[in-house]
């Protein structure tokens, strides 16, 4: 599966942001997805991860209670919602697949979109 994440930008701190991520084939349903992001001079940390049918969600704490994971197969889209935007939310976000069971782990990963920069100016 080939994977494109969009939507990411400069927003304020306290903003909203929604960044997409779109996948080729017609085997979207069989992967879980996540989303990991990698600030400057950062490792590349999970962020969240929801499965095949979007029954089960996880969260990193420091995202928890601002950032929403959904998906909707039907459209081979995942998304990620991300409210109450902080500057430490800076960095390039990328989201990844990983066939039949979701995971924190970035090296579980199978398949890996470019990425999108998101930047808050505080």
């Amino acid at each position: 599966v080939q994977l494109q994440a969009s939507g990411g930008g400069l927003v304020q701190a306290g903003g909203s942001l929604k960044l997409s991520c779109a996948a080729s084939g017609r085997t979207f349903s069989t992967y879980a997805v996540g989303w990991f992001r990698q600030g400057p001079g950062k490792e590349r940390e999970f962020v969240a991860t929801i499965s095949r049918s979007g029954s089960t969600v996880y969260y990193a704490d420091s995202v928890k209670g601002r950032f929403t994971i959904s998906r909707d197969n039907a459209k081979n889209t995942g998304y990620l919602h991300m409210n109450s935007l902080k500057p430490e939310d800076t960095a390039v976000y990328y989201c990844a697949a990983v066939q039949y069971r979701s995971s924190r782990y970035a090296s579980e990963y199978d398949y890996w979109g470019q990425g999108t920069q998101v930047t808050v100016s505080s």
